[in-house]
């Protein structure tokens, strides 16, 4: 009689379950990685274009302005979490200068910016940024960010951001 192997609970080797293959859990999620690579690759795909990375302690809410089709355009809000980054504009940039504006939990603006664009308080895609009040929105001090003319940015917001 041949003795008896003891059963592991870590396995390499995948399993049949009622017909279906079952991969184990450390492979599962191996694969799941390598497809999730292997799509970006032979897509084509980047990451996002311009990306806002929050390296404070607290949460923040971001509103990001741009032109688009000769329009100058607002959009908000994305929420960023402490440490965490978020991709706010997806496509290559065509524009050198991005505008963001930040705020706290409470709403307080946590950036000190020189131009004067609309948000509102509810998410928003508002287009010109003349006449905020009249036109039912907020006015609000963005910040401007130069880019360079780079088709790819990340800008990190600290404690200490302008």
């Amino acid at each position: 009689m041949q003795p008896r192997r003891p059963r592991s609970s870590f396995q390499l080797s995948p399993r049949r379950r009622r017909g279906r293959l079952v991969l184990p859990e450390r492979m599962r999620h191996a694969a799941i990685v390598v497809a999730a690579l292997l799509s970006i690759f032979l897509t084509g795909q980047a990451h996002a274009e311009f990306t806002v990375c929050n390296q404070t302690l607290d949460v923040v809410n971001l509103a990001v302005g741009q032109k688009v089709e000769d329009a100058d355009q607002t959009d908000g809000w994305w929420t960023i979490g402490a440490n965490q980054c978020v991709n706010v504009i997806r496509e290559e940039l065509t524009n050198r200068y991005i505008y963001i504006y930040a705020t706290d939990v409470f709403g307080h603006a946590i950036l000190n910016g020189s131009t004067e664009m609309c948000i509102d308080r509810r998410r928003f895609s508002i287009r010109g940024i003349d006449e905020c009040w009249q036109r039912g929105h907020i006015a609000a001090r963005f910040v401007e960010v130069d880019t360079l003319e780079q088709v790819r940015w990340t800008y990190f917001l600290t404690g200490n951001s302008p």
